[in-house]
């Protein structure tokens, strides 16, 4: 019997295999979600010193973190969503969920053209006509090419008087990607699985409120999906275990065969 787990590390060692970085930076200049009064928002990011070198610590360096559940590259647990209020929270997160394979769908060049481009359940299933079946278990990785713009709160969030504008998925995939497909979870590179305009589909916010109550998982903010082919990269999540939480900031990477 082959020994499959020194294999895959000599393997990531030789560069057989390589593993990509999907996680956005964590800084106090981390784009969040923004919702209109009288919603409350989540904190940003940041570090609070409690020592460095110095009296409060002489040979250590550390420091409190602030933040929210849903800042950066993170995890949406389902009882993130009223429709998910009896499901599991973060902390109960299957370990088989959260390392599975990948399916990347791009559409990359039409949300270039149009930032309120909605991926709709033909765009599924043409992609599936061309790769395969979507992973059983696995994940729908959903590029947009929105990761260029996560240096900058405004661009990210692309708001005017309108409402902001960033690419999703119509009301429609959302049901069906949380009741009839065979994947996991649904992840993008936007700062929420919902596309900007959700707040005004039926139902509103369309994703959350399908996929979350179908006890399915989202992952937003993600990096560098540019870099993992259409199949056959692993996806890892690695969220904090918060207990009781509606989700968390997660290292993501994905493992892929060169």
């Amino acid at each position: 019997m082959t020994a499959l787990l020194p294999a895959l590390v000599d393997a990531l060692r030789g560069g057989s295999v390589e593993a990509i970085d999907l996680t956005a930076p964590l800084s106090e200049t981390t784009p969040i979600l923004q919702l209109p009064e009288p919603f409350a928002n989540t904190s940003g990011f940041r570090l609070e010193e409690l020592s460095r070198y110095d009296d409060r610590g002489p040979a250590w360096y550390w420091n409190d973190i602030h933040t929210g559940e849903h800042t950066g590259t993170h995890l949406d647990a389902p009882n993130h969503w009223v429709t998910g209020r009896d499901g599991l929270d973060v902390s109960q997160a299957p370990l088989r969920t959260l390392i599975g394979p990948a399916a990347v769908i791009d559409k990359s060049a039409e949300v270039a053209d149009d930032p309120d481009f909605l991926l709709e359940v033909d765009h599924v299933r043409a992609w599936s006509d061309e790769h395969g079946p979507l992973p059983e278990g696995g994940w729908l990785l959903y590029r947009t090419g929105w990761d260029a713009r996560s240096h900058d709160q405004e661009a990210f969030t692309n708001a005017d008087e309108n409402g902001p504008h960033t690419p999703g998925v119509s009301a429609e995939c959302a049901r069906w990607i949380a009741q009839e497909s065979p994947v996991a979870g649904f992840g993008t590179e936007t700062v929420g699985t919902d596309a900007g305009a959700a707040g005004g589909f039926d139902p509103p916010f369309s994703c959350h409120h399908f996929l979350m109550g179908a006890g399915k998982w989202g992952l937003t903010s993600l990096q560098n999906l540019a870099s993992l082919p259409p199949t056959g990269a692993v996806v890892v999540v690695s969220p904090l275990p918060i207990v009781g939480g509606s989700g968390s900031p997660a290292r993501v990477y994905a493992l892929v065969e060169r």
